[in-house]
């Protein structure tokens, strides 16, 4: 939990001329020392000598998001990048122009901290293996809670290597896979995925960008409609081989360089940028395909099926950063809170504002403890677990839709916690307010995520039966928690599994299908809470983390009544707890979630 501020409230030191009147930011935070859950949910998924590996690279890293790379996020937002046509000799020569801000992101990002590169080289930061799943998004996290836009480019170079490294061939791993995972800068090949067109978007199977065979080599014909990373040396894309059936079968994976082995431009173009609500500091643009020569990549029958498999640790990396931004907007309103006086009182000592505080919160730490159980089960099925690989295989999805969501409404509680300055772009939260809204749409719209979930993840391929497994397994593995709580979580999760299976097998159930999401996001963040409460008070004798598995409960999994008073002695004593920073013992811990 993110302990309360403890400084002096800011006004104390008001002066005429102003100084002082306006609650102080997040600015010079340690985004990784200020958030102590985050070490204890890597000690629990972790091994030991990991963990201690990587958490000083980890507080280096939350000292920069908290200054230097803030204050660069800041720079690149203001001053996006400009496509140019032509060089200053007249010669056609697209190029795009970065803020140099935009350029420091990526040497923190690439150079520095390697996080592309975790999966798939050996010896980032010193470490002598690749790093899982939990570890890289330990600093995918953390990055993203100052720069969301160069997310993007991190993730699908990440996104591309795999790819690569999975269904290319051995000359085209040879040739490209090198430059992918490079964390000299000079030597490192961006990846981009440019797969949406105007006739697709989400119905891939209607995509008409051809590839035709010519003098041994495959080239593309056709227009991408949303490119993000647009100059990106390398991209993943998706194209119908001349004379393939229709639909997704017919679709092709190839790899399409930005330079020829001559050095030359392939031949695409960037036509434009988009102007878009967020992530303003990356380039995102329409591509038009005019024969550029491309490699292709595995089976041409398996191309969707193998970018599927992209899309979905994409969706993981989504769901993460869609929780760094509710941490750094839970960070910001914590610090208005703690440190503005109105009316005589300070803002978390007012009612209304710890309710929103708590709503802020209990959000907040439903996306960061669902990431990193996503990604411990990625880890799992990576090394071979059948049972964790149906798990992630409706985790995933699920993640995606509630966390990218909830994102949207913290980051706008968050600004309101600040108030009318909360709404000028100087400060963080419209920064990412605008970037949430990203989340949501990117990698499949709502809609499209929630039919993912339940008439794919459970009515094709019943892996809510793997997710019913592993919440019992951990309900049953969690020391201390009282019975009756454990009792009740047995029975939400059988309730949510059997909701989904409903709206799963039945065509005239398909409007719950997000309802049914929602459902399982909720009860897997119950058990969660329930299980991290018992792991964290065996470590360091604080149970709180069991307080928040009742307010889901309560107010996820609970209806209520519109016309009753909703205040009572429980949320009181929960948010006492859960706003401070003293641990809780377990038995305390108990007596507050089994009161009535």
């Amino acid at each position: 939990m993110v302990a309360a501020a403890k400084t002096p409230p800011a006004e104390t030191s008001a002066s005429t001329s102003g100084f002082g009147l306006i609650a102080p930011d997040t600015s010079g935070m340690n985004f990784y020392r200020a958030d102590p859950i985050l070490a204890d949910l890597l000690r629990i998924h972790l091994p030991a000598a990991l963990f201690q590996h990587i958490e000083p690279h980890l507080d280096r890293l939350g000292s920069l998001a908290g200054g230097h790379l803030d204050e660069c996020a800041r720079l690149a937002d203001k001053h996006g990048p400009v496509l140019h046509q032509r060089d200053r000799f007249g010669n056609d020569r697209q190029w795009i122009e970065y803020h140099p801000a935009y350029r420091e992101l990526e040497r923190a990002a690439y150079g520095e901290f390697g996080i592309h590169a975790m999966s798939h080289r050996k010896g980032i930061l010193g470490w002598a293996d690749t790093y899982p799943a939990v570890a890289k998004h330990a600093f995918t996290f953390l990055f993203n809670q100052a720069e969301f836009g160069l997310g993007c480019p991190i993730n699908v170079t990440d996104g591309a290597a795999r790819l690569l490294s999975r269904f290319g061939d051995g000359a085209l791993k040879a040739k490209y896979l090198d430059g992918l995972t490079q964390t000299d800068m000079s030597k490192l090949t961006q990846g981009g995925q440019f797969m949406t067109e105007k006739e697709g978007g989400s119905d891939v199977g209607k995509l008409t960008t051809r590839a035709v065979q010519d003098d041994g080599h495959w080239r593309l014909y056709g227009e991408k409609w949303f490119c993000s990373n647009a100059d990106a040396k390398m991209v993943m894309l998706l194209a119908r081989p001349e004379g393939a059936v229709g639909g997704t079968q017919g679709v092709g994976l190839y790899l399409m360089p930005r330079e020829l082995d001559d050095g030359s431009p392939n031949h695409y173009r960037i036509v434009r940028l988009k102007d878009k609500l967020g992530t303003r500091s990356m380039a995102s643009g329409e591509i038009k395909l005019e024969g550029a020569i491309a490699y292709a990549v595995g089976r041409l029958d398996r191309g969707f099926v193998q970018m599927a498999e992209m899309v979905n640790w994409s969706r993981l990396s989504n769901g993460v950063k869609s929780a760094a931004l509710m941490r750094r907007a839970h960070h910001d309103a914590n610090t208005v809170a703690n440190n503005r006086v109105v009316f005589g009182r300070r803002i978390i000592d007012m009612p209304l504002a710890r309710r929103q505080l708590m709503k802020i919160m209990l959000a907040t730490e439903q996306a960061v403890s669902m990431s990193f159980v996503t990604a411990d089960g990625l880890d799992r099925a990576e090394a071979g677990s059948q049972d964790a690989a149906a798990l992630l295989r409706v985790l995933t999805p699920t993640l995606k839709y509630r966390a990218t969501r909830d994102a949207r409404k913290v980051c706008g509680e968050a600004m309101e916690m600040r108030g009318g300055i909360g709404y000028i772009e100087e400060f963080a939260t419209p920064r990412l307010l605008r970037d949430a809204h990203l989340g949501s749409i990117w990698e499949g719209t709502g809609n499209i995520v929630a039919l993912d979930t339940l008439k794919r993840a459970v009515g094709r391929h019943g892996a809510e039966a793997a997710l019913g497994a592993d919440l019992h397994a951990r309900i049953d593995d969690a020391p201390g928690i009282p019975k009756v709580w454990r009792d009740r979580l047995h029975h939400l999760t059988d309730k949510a599994i059997g909701f989904a299976r409903d709206v799963a097998g039945r065509s005239e159930n398909e409007a719950e299908a997000r309802r049914a999401t929602s459902t399982l996001y909720h009860v897997a963040s119950a058990v969660t809470f329930a299980w991290e409460g018992s792991r964290i008070h065996a470590m360091r004798g604080d149970a709180r983390r069991l307080l928040l598995s009742r307010l889901v409960v309560d107010h996820r999994l609970t209806a209520q009544d519109p016309f009753a008073v909703l205040s009572n002695g429980r949320d009181e004593a929960i948010a006492d707890r859960l706003l401070g920073d003293r641990p809780l013992a377990m038995a305390d811990a108990a007596q507050i979630i089994s009161a009535a």
